[in-house]
């Protein structure tokens, strides 16, 4: 029998990220997300809420094909030199949690670590909610070819996961 999630059970997240070349624009991204672990399964994009005390664990094997809830953020070039950037941040408090995420062409990583680190505080300060933890991930790659980068949070359940 599976378990089912019980209200007192934690809202478990992965955070993963990814990069990498392909020939076409579309197989370098499913190659990023397969370097991320999460290339198998199909990602709905869902927005940026979190329940509250969320835990971030490390990415467990997915079933292929699962239907897998997500925050993504990803960008592709095709042009020789760009550099390209993903980041997602996660804010995580008592009450809820917020995901961000942010992307750029040619733009320095640094700055776009510090826009979603920015944008993710305003969101829980505007809901008037502490931050007791803040995570954040990113991919940056310069485009050879064709490449892309992803950065994702991935909300895990008992029916997506490989037993």
């Amino acid at each position: 029998m599976r378990n089912k999630l019980k209200i007192s059970d934690k809202m478990k997240i992965a955070i993963v990220s990814g990069k990498d070349e392909g020939p076409t624009k579309l197989n370098a991204f499913d190659n990023a997300l397969s370097d991320a672990g999460i290339g198998d399964v199909n990602l709905i994009k869902v927005s940026s809420m979190l329940a509250g005390n969320a835990e971030i664990v490390k990415l467990p094997k997915l079933k292929a094909g699962a239907m897998v809830n997500c925050v993504l953020s990803e960008i592709t070039s095709d042009k020789p030199g760009d550099q390209i950037t993903a980041v997602i941040a996660v804010a995580i408090g008592e009450e809820l949690g917020c995901v961000v995420e942010t992307t750029g062409i040619n733009k320095d990583a640094d700055d776009l670590l510090d826009e979603a680190k920015m944008m993710v505080e305003y969101m829980m300060e505007k809901r008037d909610v502490e931050i007791k933890d803040l995570l954040i991930e990113s991919s940056t790659a310069v485009v050879e070819n064709i490449a892309s980068v992803v950065a994702s949070v991935i909300y895990l359940n008992d029916e997506i996961i490989e037993e």
